[in-house]
């Protein structure tokens, strides 16, 4: 008996392996989902996330809207999964720089947190909490 995908080609996009956001996401142990060591693991990536990552790294690559298996929660954060073409229809490897889908994922953990929405998220509420404070000393007002 053969597998259902014996005659299809590498290029076929039901050949593209699968990136679900659980895979890369920190807060959850192996048993839920992590495949990444806890050192290339990027705290609650989103699929927007690794797909701009991916396709920066010059892969072919689309999202799905899907749902990981082991995800409990149905929210729509947490939706979401990418295809990315890892080989040509030779079987070579698509980008030689990540010939395995190990060395894709751990690439994409090290690279989320260098994308402009992390950063600007990071930098963003120390400089709004600065805008909010008052200059003066305000006096406390209450009952005697």
């Amino acid at each position: 008996m053969s597998s259902i995908y014996a005659e299809k080609k590498p290029s076929d996009r039901s050949r593209w392996i699968c990136i679900y956001p659980a895979y890369l996401n920190n807060k959850k142990t192996l048993a839920e989902g992590r495949i990444v060591p806890k050192k290339f693991a990027v705290e609650n990536p989103t699929y927007q996330e690794i797909l701009e990552v991916v396709k920066a790294s010059g892969f072919n690559a689309e999202a799905e809207n899907k749902q990981y298996s082991r995800e409990c929660s149905k929210e729509w954060h947490f939706r979401g999964r990418i295809r990315v073409q890892l080989k040509n229809d030779d079987g070579t490897p698509f980008n030689q720089m990540f010939p395995s889908r190990e060395s894709l994922m751990k690439h994409c953990g090290v690279q989320i947190p260098k994308l402009k929405s992390r950063v600007m998220k990071v930098a963003g509420p120390e400089q709004h909490q600065n805008k909010n404070e008052p200059s003066g000393s305000k006096k406390k007002k209450g009952r005697k």
